[in-house]
């Protein structure tokens, strides 16, 4: 009997023990399915519903409800100038048209500084900011930069002309505006296909930079140099070459003149003769 019972005791010792280590491995994996869930819950972004655009848009182009969606964007990389709401894309107390600006992706956010205004044109009107005049400036292959120009880049621009005046006249080259943006080549303000040999390109100037420009293009040649997208680098406007400094000529300097000395002298007569004493200056 006491053999029994010693068996039976060692039994469920055996499955107590076995049922404590179930327990903890169970316990082990609720932990780790706990921890994991708080590290998801940790890597969840808070976002927004915007605006996107279905799919790609040129300039010109008018924009219909059917080219828009609604998705969540990231809060923390919310651009300026996006849409949350339909009404305020396509308000309802207007049926006017928007039009696109600014070439839009697929899956881009639709901004306000890419599309117009209800009713607004996309001409150059709409593109210059408040207080910024438009000026045409005339180029060719070699001053427009080949063709390579297109709307919405940055330019630097260099005159060439004579200054100064009378026998030192000279063939001079300066920057005359940094970093100046481009508003249209020719009579394009949209996307260009292809390389074009533009004739005019106009930027986008305060009314003294249209003073200064419009001085510079009647008295010499205009020329323009393309500035790289990501270049942030202010051009200095002290930037002059002359045909003095391109050749490496130094400029001449005329030659000391020996000052004379002066000699004072007194006329004497010798007998029938006159003649000129030296005598010390006495100024």
């Amino acid at each position: 009997m006491r053999m029994i019972f010693g068996l039976v005791l060692l039994v469920g010792i055996a499955l107590a023990g076995g049922a404590v280590y179930l327990a903890k491995g169970q316990i082990g994996q609720y932990k780790t399915a706990i921890a994991r869930a708080e590290a998801a819950k940790a890597q969840i972004v808070p976002t927004q519903k915007i605006f996107v655009v279905n799919r790609a848009l040129k300039y010109g182009e008018k924009l219909a409800k059917e080219d828009v969606r609604e998705v969540d964007f990231p809060k923390a990389a919310l651009p300026e100038g996006h849409f949350t709401d339909i009404a305020s894309i396509f308000p309802e107390n207007t049926d006017k048209p928007r039009v696109v600006l600014r070439p839009i992706e697929k899956d881009e956010a639709l901004l306000a500084v890419k599309i117009t205004k209800p009713g607004e044109d996309a001409g150059l009107t709409s593109r210059l900011e408040k207080g910024m005049r438009a000026f045409a400036i005339k180029v060719d292959v070699s001053s427009g930069v080949s063709g390579f120009l297109r709307p919405g880049d940055r330019v630097d621009i260099y005159w060439t002309g004579r200054a100064g005046g009378g026998q030192s006249r000279n063939d001079v080259t300066k920057i005359i505006e940094a970093s100046v943006p481009l508003i249209a080549v020719d009579q394009r303000s949209g996307d260009l296909e292809g390389t074009q040999i533009a004739r005019t390109v106009t930027v986008a100037v305060n009314p003294n930079q249209v003073a200064s420009l419009a001085q510079a293009q009647s008295s010499g040649r205009l020329s323009l140099s393309l500035v790289g997208a990501g270049d942030d680098i202010v051009t200095a406007t002290n930037i002059e070459v002359n045909q003095q400094d391109l050749l490496g000529i130094a400029p001449q300097v005329a030659a000391p003149v020996a000052k004379e000395e002066k000699v004072c002298t007194i006329r004497t007569r010798r007998g029938a003769e006159v003649v000129n004493l030296p005598i010390p200056c006495t100024n």
